[in-house]
């Protein structure tokens, strides 16, 4: 859970789900650097959710109601720094609205489209 970017959204939060925690050693040798020492830098790859307009939000006293953006997109995946992390949440599924996938075949291994997540 992060804050929205300032792109317009007028829902304040972002969602997504973590694939994988990841650092890397960084030797930046660019205009401005003080120094050739390697600096670690710790980063999420996520998979983002959309916000489903026709919740009832917070007015209601309603969780918001999100899902997985299609694989289509060019923004599903991403890398969030870890200092943008508000905190984690637990996503509680609607196994009433049926799996996305029925037939079972997936179109990302690394998402786990097939496992109904």
């Amino acid at each position: 859970m992060l804050l929205s970017n300032s792109d317009g959204k007028d829902h304040p939060f972002s969602y997504a789900r973590v694939l994988g925690i990841f650092h890397a050693n960084i030797i930046y040798t660019g205009p401005r650097s003080k120094d050739f020492l390697s600096h670690q830098i710790k980063f999420l790859w996520v998979r983002w959710f959309e916000i489903v307009q026709d919740c009832l939000g917070w007015e209601q006293h309603v969780p918001d109601t999100i899902k997985f953006l299609l694989m289509a997109n060019e923004d599903t995946f991403g890398f969030v720094d870890l200092v943008n992390v508000l905190r984690a949440c637990h996503v509680i599924p609607s196994f009433a609205d049926g799996q996305l996938h029925p037939d079972g075949i997936a179109m990302s291994h690394c998402a786990n489209d097939s496992n109904g997540r």
